[in-house]
């Protein structure tokens, strides 16, 4: 058996990259302008169907500005999952805002019942504000993450937001490509339903610029807006005049083109990993007592990781599984650790947090690479089933 080590999840760099970043070079357009930065905005923007994205340093940057774009302040609360990369809500606490913490369905995203619950039972609104009854702070926006690609239940979402006047962002830094395929949002993408939608493109995602991110919104007033305060808020660049409190979220135009060249490739990257995870699920449904976790079916998923659940915990310990993996030279990673109990977190509100606690205990992410092999997908599913547990 070849014994190589394969990787959780790496970039694939097989199409225009050298030949797009030399350009840039050549040029000498390396920093945070250039035309590769238009292009990618355009091209990423053509491809979600909106009419304008804008280009930032990383996923976390854009989430920064969705939250500076809504009028997030220290008094605010904004609702977040517990379920996902700290990424997602860190930058609520840039802002001095607080975070309230939701539970996570069966798609690990947002449970949106439990989302309506909290603003009824919780809250109460007042001059269309939702105000927290125990704390007297407004509800100011719910952060939505698409986890894994999958996506959430956004016809809730976006009902629950505009009946309590809430902002809507959608996280989609792991669902570039994922869409509806049916119901009132047919053919729309993750990130495109709510107000702001925000992608990363580090190294491990779908596609990559080492690192950048992109920001949309159906508001060109706050895409102007997103544009201007990522670029340190310059009224008057010749002299140096700032209108704002700007940042140094601007992507660079090497970046842009790596970009520019992944984005070409992202139908056959989708396609590669859509095959290896029907590959994973017919060969894992031999095994008892695992399972590979759907995709919701009312939608197209990027398919970005592959969850293993862990249906018998007598059986199988999520440890177990991470080190035998390890032990043959093959990369695997449990769940996060859930936010509301990291410690800058555990003092904040955590609502009925249940379901992500038990998915915690359950799930192994698996190698899941748009360069793996179904050669390297047959070694991982022959170690978990020759594995004495």
């Amino acid at each position: 058996m070849d014994n190589s080590y394969i990787y959780l999840s790496t970039p694939n760099i097989k199409g225009n990259e050298i030949q797009y970043v030399t350009d840039a070079l050549e040029k000498e357009w390396v920093s945070t302008g250039g035309a590769y930065i238009d292009r990618f905005e355009k091209e990423i923007a053509d491809y979600l169907n909106v009419d304008t994205a804008v280009a930032c340093q990383s996923g976390t940057a854009g989430l920064h500005l969705a939250l500076l774009l809504s009028g997030v302040t220290p008094d605010d609360l904004v609702i977040v999952p517990t379920l996902t990369f700290i990424a997602a809500v860190n930058p609520v606490k840039y802002l001095g805002a607080a975070p309230v913490f939701m539970d996570c369905d069966d798609s690990l995203c947002m449970d949106m019942d439990k989302l309506q619950c909290f603003c009824e039972t919780e809250c109460e609104l007042r001059d269309e504000k939702l105000i927290h009854i125990k704390t007297q702070k407004h509800v100011k926006a719910a952060i939505v993450v698409h986890v894994f690609g999958n996506m959430a239940d956004m016809e809730k979402a976006v009902m629950i937001a505009d009946k309590y006047h809430l902002v809507l962002i959608e996280d989609a830094t792991e669902a570039l490509g994922s869409h509806y395929n049916e119901g009132p949002f047919a053919r729309k993408y993750a990130g495109t339903i709510g107000d702001i939608g925000v992608y990363s493109f580090n190294g491990n995602k779908i596609i990559t610029t080492g690192g950048g991110g992109m920001m949309v919104t159906k508001d060109p007033v706050l895409s102007q807006r997103a544009r201007y305060l990522s670029t340190q808020a310059k009224d008057d660049a010749i002299n140096f005049i700032h209108g704002d409190v700007g940042y140094n979220y601007r992507m660079t135009n090497l970046q842009a083109a790596v970009g520019v060249a992944q984005l070409e490739k992202i139908d056959d990257f989708i396609a590669v990993k859509k095959a290896n995870h029907q590959h994973y699920q017919e060969g894992i449904r031999t095994l008892d007592g695992l399972q590979l976790l759907p995709f919701n079916k009312a939608i197209e998923p990027n398919y970005w990781f592959y969850s293993l659940y862990i249906e018998d915990l007598e059986k199988y310990s999520k440890e177990a599984i991470i080190e035998t993996l390890f032990e043959n030279n093959i990369q695997t990673r449990p769940i996060w650790g859930l936010i509301h109990e990291q410690k800058p977190y555990q003092k904040d509100i955590a609502f009925d947090i249940e379901k992500a606690k038990d998915y915690h205990r359950r799930i192994v992410n698996l190698p899941c690479s748009s360069n793996l092999t179904v050669g390297d997908v047959d070694r991982i599913l022959e170690v978990l089933n020759k594995s004495i547990w």
